[in-house]
């Protein structure tokens, strides 16, 4: 399978596309300030307790108080505060936990009035994003990830990936970790550590260590409530949970993002820098990779199966859960066994979809599949083991059950951020009766274009919807040859597929945008 990384970077916001085979399956999107991302580690102040629900509200910084269940503070809660408390006061004059007191476990199902008290400071990382009205889940278990280990303080256990299977590896796995791991703490070998290098283990164990320093050091200089460690930006945590041999191109169009992952990727794997690219071309990134056009065909309340002949599935958003159903649409066969080998056919290719579908939307909670019914015992299985193995490669934590007496397949899927939503319908251009004559449009960008070519030198681009591109520049005398032979210079005309019918945008050769119109 080949994988293509695609990062844009516009408007002080990233967008991340991960392509497989020239598909969509992933899709990011990160502001460049996102104070509150999976991962980052604060200090907060417990602001009030809710005993009925045996959780605390923790001022962080964000509108919203973050939530802190017990389940969530960890077996060794009292150690990290205690910890906490002796950084904060300079008793603790370093990051190793060599001759650190650990305190007593807490109950595993305990009463958090008993443990924490309101005002008290709190070291927490960020599990669940916020989340429409809800503010961030945290937990006071902290957990450092790297490319192939995770990094647990106050731990002393060396855990093994069930993934890995075999019995001598994951002897010499263990045996290695225990050797260069620092005391005080626990760590998690990750799969991707399977077969690599002392090296590679080594190197990687080192940078969770300084990881680790660094929260020290702020947990001893910053206020309460404050951010003491940042976690990656999404495309180097991309980088680190799914680079492999798969990877053929990352592809950016911004040069000091270029840079930063050049460097991380020269750590982890060296010989394969060169994978990273620039891209520099007036063409929208998104668009040269058709990933605008993806996603106009893959949102939205309908999506079309690919290869299925017009069967597709409806996906709809309730308060409780979502729903997928799938329908054969025109796809349909005589005869009673090729109905139920159609069946299982158009099933298996649902299912492949959804899978996908449920990457790129990031959809979690309860999910209900309706699939076409089918009669056969075997086939309801084989359909269920198609769905397992299509959402093998999804990394979210989900858990599928088998199809019911109803032939609905239920599954839940970990939710950590919102979800991910794209408009695909738009405003009809005439809803109060009247819209600008598109003469008039084109008239204005000529008007537009004669003004800039004025006090514009380089090369001038014009974005226009598809159809307006059709428009402007088909014909041998075309408006945009016409132009051309009027303003002796060359408006290059690019068509994207996200913009409204009479939306424009005239940028120049440095990427700035000079006008631009929207209906």
């Amino acid at each position: 399978m080949k994988k293509e990384l695609i990062i844009s970077h516009e408007a002080a916001q990233s967008k991340i596309a991960l392509l497989e085979d020239g598909r969509l399956f992933e899709l990011h999107e990160q502001e460049d300030k996102s104070d509150f991302v999976v991962g980052d580690l604060f200090i907060g102040r417990v602001k009030k307790l809710a005993p009925n629900l045996n959780a605390a509200f923790v001022s962080i910084g964000y509108e919203k108080d973050a939530f802190l269940h017990y389940q969530d503070l960890g077996p060794q809660f009292l150690t990290y505060k205690k910890f906490l408390q002796d950084t904060i006061s300079k008793k603790q004059q370093n990051s190793s936990l060599k001759n650190f007191e650990v305190q007593k476990e807490i109950e595993k199902n305990g009463n958090i009035e008993k443990v924490i008290a309101k005002d008290d400071s709190v070291i927490l990382q960020i599990t669940k994003e916020p989340i429409s009205t809800k503010g961030p889940r945290i937990s006071t278990q902290i957990s450092l990830t790297g490319r192939f280990l995770v990094l647990i303080p106050f731990d002393k256990s060396v855990s093994i990936s069930k993934k890995i299977g075999n019995a001598e590896e994951r002897e010499r796995l263990r045996t290695l970790i225990e050797s260069i791991k620092p005391e005080g703490f626990g760590v998690i070998i990750r799969t991707v550590a399977e077969g690599k290098k002392v090296a590679e283990l080594h190197n990687d164990m080192n940078q969770l260590i300084q990881k680790w320093e660094n929260t020290f050091k702020n947990l001893q200089k910053n206020k309460v409530p404050s951010k003491v460690l940042s976690e990656q930006d999404k495309a180097s945590s991309i980088l680190r949970d799914n680079f492999n041999a798969d990877f053929v191109s990352i592809i950016c169009d911004d040069e000091q993002m270029v840079d930063e992952m050049r460097n991380y990727i020269e750590v982890i794997a060296p010989e394969r820098k060169n994978i990273v690219q620039f891209y520099d071309k007036p063409i929208p990134l998104m668009e040269y990779y058709n990933v605008e056009k993806q996603l106009k065909q893959s949102f939205g309340k309908h999506v079309n199966i690919p290869s299925s002949k017009g069967a597709y599935l409806v996906i709809e958003h309730t308060e409780a859960l979502h729903v997928v159903d799938v329908n054969s649409g025109n796809n349909i066969s005589s005869g009673n066994a090729a109905k139920n080998e159609h069946a299982l056919s158009v099933n298996k290719m649902a299912a492949t979809e959804i899978a996908r579908q449920l990457r790129l939307r990031d959809m979690g909670g309860i999910i209900v599949i309706d699939f076409i019914d089918m009669i056969n015992a075997e086939h309801r299985r084989e359909l269920f083991e198609h769905l397992k193995e299509e959402m093998s490669r999804d990394k979210a934590r989900h858990k599928s059950l088998p199809p019911s007496k109803f032939g609905l397949i239920q599954m839940t899927r970990q939710r950590t951020r919102p979800e991910n939503q794209i408009e695909t319908k738009e405003e009809t251009p005439n809803i109060d009766g009247e819209i600008l004559a598109p003469i008039v449009v084109v008239e204005r960008m000529e008007e537009v274009i004669r003004n800039t070519i004025q006090i514009e030198k380089g090369k001038i681009f014009l974005h226009v919807h598809p159809f307006v591109e059709a428009y402007l520049t088909k014909s041998l005398m075309s408006i945009q040859v016409k132009w051309f032979l009027k303003y002796k210079k060359w408006v290059t005309i690019i068509p994207r597929d996200s913009f409204k019918y009479l939306e424009y945008k005239l940028i120049n050769s440095k990427k700035e945008e000079l006008q631009s119109y929207s209906n």
